[in-house]
């Protein structure tokens, strides 16, 4: 039983950077990675607050990149030897509509880094999570197609709203 959230934060942000690559060399990629492995981190946490919620997560599973990879269009360079990727079950939708949402929206990264630090589950939050919330160019460039609104729009809108509410209880909409 796991009784943290590693291996789901690695299978999330491997299947974000895979669906949305770096743009560039070797550095891009590693700028993107480290982007990626924040929001899912983040949004991880925000998921799974408690280690009894982490090791419910250990023993149900967290259900696997289907749907994601039909959702963004990655499934059609899957081919046939999916036990090659394994990982993929250990993707977590929900962790990754979320991480989306992070990467796409700096004033909702912002709160759901405030959220983490009011908690107490981040000490040093700020440095912990400062590509997500305080990208710079090179970050920027780097991760262009993971931090594209309109390109991880499919992803972020499966389970935002859900984001919504554990950010801001009790709100109301207003239609």
């Amino acid at each position: 039983m796991h009784a943290d959230l590693s291996p789901v934060i690695a299978a999330t942000a491997q299947w974000l950077t895979r669906a949305f690559p770096a743009s560039g060399g070797a550095l891009a990629s590693a700028l993107c990675e480290v982007q990626a492995r924040q929001a899912v981190t983040a949004a991880a946490r925000l998921r799974y607050p408690t280690a009894l919620d982490a090791a419910l997560l250990g023993v149900s599973g967290p259900g696997g990149s289907g749907r994601l990879d039909w959702v963004s269009g990655s499934d059609a360079g899957l081919g046939d030897d999916l036990d090659a990727q394994a990982w993929r079950t250990w993707v977590d939708e929900v962790v990754a509509s979320w991480a989306a949402c992070l990467l796409t929206d700096a004033e909702l990264a912002d709160r759901a880094v405030a959220a983490l630090a009011d908690g107490g589950r981040t000490a040093g939050a700020p440095a912990e999570f400062r590509r997500l919330v305080a990208p710079d160019a090179s970050d920027r460039d780097a991760a262009a197609l993971l931090r594209h609104p309109d390109l991880l729009a499919p992803v972020a809108v499966l389970h935002q709203d859900q984001l919504l509410d554990r950010l801001n209880p009790g709100r109301t909409l207003i239609a």
